[in-house]
C-alpha cells in the first residue's frame, strides 16, 4: 500500500504536522478522502515525472538522505500558499 503525504504536511520542516499525523494528514492511498485524491497522482509524479529544472524523473532514489534538497516541487504543491515559521 502507497501512503499519501496530503496538505496538513507539505513545507512542514519543523515537525508540526506530527500532531495530525497519521489521522488527518497521511493515508492508505485505498482511504484516502475526495478531497485529497489530486494528491494521489501527484505524489507518483514528483517520482515518475520530470520536475522542472531536472534532466530526469527521480525514479525511486532509495531515500532523501541519498539525493539531498531537492528545491524543486511538483506544479501542484508548487500552487500551494507558503506556510509561516509556525506552519500556517
Amino acid at each position: 500500500m502507497t501512503y499519501v503525504i496530503g496538505k496538513p504536511c507539505v513545507d512542514v520542516l519543523d515537525r508540526a504536522c506530527v500532531e495530525v499525523c497519521p489521522v488527518e494528514a497521511i493515508y492508505y492511498e485505498d482511504d484516502l478522502p475526495e478531497d485529497l485524491q489530486p494528491y494521489l497522482a501527484d505524489n507518483e509524479a514528483f517520482f515518475a515525472q520530470r520536475l522542472p529544472g531536472r534532466d530526469e524523473p527521480l525514479g525511486s532514489p532509495g531515500g532523501a538522505a541519498k539525493i539531498g534538497p531537492l528545491g524543486v516541487d511538483t506544479p501542484l504543491v508548487a500552487s500551494l500558499p507558503k506556510r509561516d515559521a509556525q506552519g500556517e
